[in-house]
């Protein structure tokens, strides 16, 4: 159904967004086109880097804009485009994650680009606020315990590498990474940055 809206080529060059969004409710395809050629690059670049696989960007931007389509008749040409899609965005990020929370290999791989990704992301579905929320809830831990937890979940070490490290036992590694991770999972309870939420509540759930 995408590829064959998108084949459809119209020249746009002369209207700006708001018109482009008004001919899209009225269901011109030209317009949706135009609109798809606008943002699709940078939206499935930003997908790219939180999901880590061109298939289930692919797969996650084509639904968008499927939705965008069926939905166009109830789009509020007053209010941000742009921001209207990357909600949409962040929603099929949030069932993706949600979806594959249960798989544990899967479920560290995505820990890691959660955490090593976020912050390089220049417009990313994970804003700068969830960013400050993310750090203030590790920088809210003691010390050693925040050290242990960078360590350990952030930069990928095992315990036995962290004890070496450290000089500490590997049973008092383990005791501080629960205890870090019940008070980090409870800082985010609340939160309503739901993405990132379920990103680390769904991930450090067993820790």
């Amino acid at each position: 159904m995408i590829k064959t809206l998108i084949s459809i080529v119209h020249s746009y060059n002369s209207y700006d967004e708001i018109e482009l969004l008004s001919q899209l409710k009225k269901g011109s395809e030209g317009a949706f086109e135009e609109l798809y050629n606008l943002y699709s690059t940078r939206l499935f670049g930003n997908l790219l880097k939180l999901v880590k696989s061109e298939t289930e960007a692919k797969e996650i931007l084509q639904d968008v804009f499927i939705k965008i389509w069926d939905n166009r008749q109830h789009i509020d040409t007053e209010k941000s485009f742009r921001s209207y899609l990357f909600k949409i965005a962040e929603n099929k990020v949030y069932d993706l994650f949600r979806k594959i929370s249960r798989d544990k290999k899967r479920k560290e791989a995505l820990l890691s680009i959660a955490t090593s990704e976020y912050v390089h992301i220049e417009e990313t579905i994970l804003n700068k606020e969830s960013t400050a929320l993310l750090n203030k809830a590790i920088e809210s831990l003691p010390p050693q315990r925040q050290q242990i937890f960078r360590l350990c979940k952030l930069e990928g070490k095992s315990y036995k590498e962290v004890s070496e490290l450290l000089g500490i036992s590997t049973s008092t590694i383990s005791d501080h990474i629960v205890k870090a991770t019940k008070s980090i999972r409870s800082y985010f309870e609340d939160s309503e940055h739901t993405l990132l939420k379920l990103i680390v509540i769904s991930f450090l759930a067993g820790t």
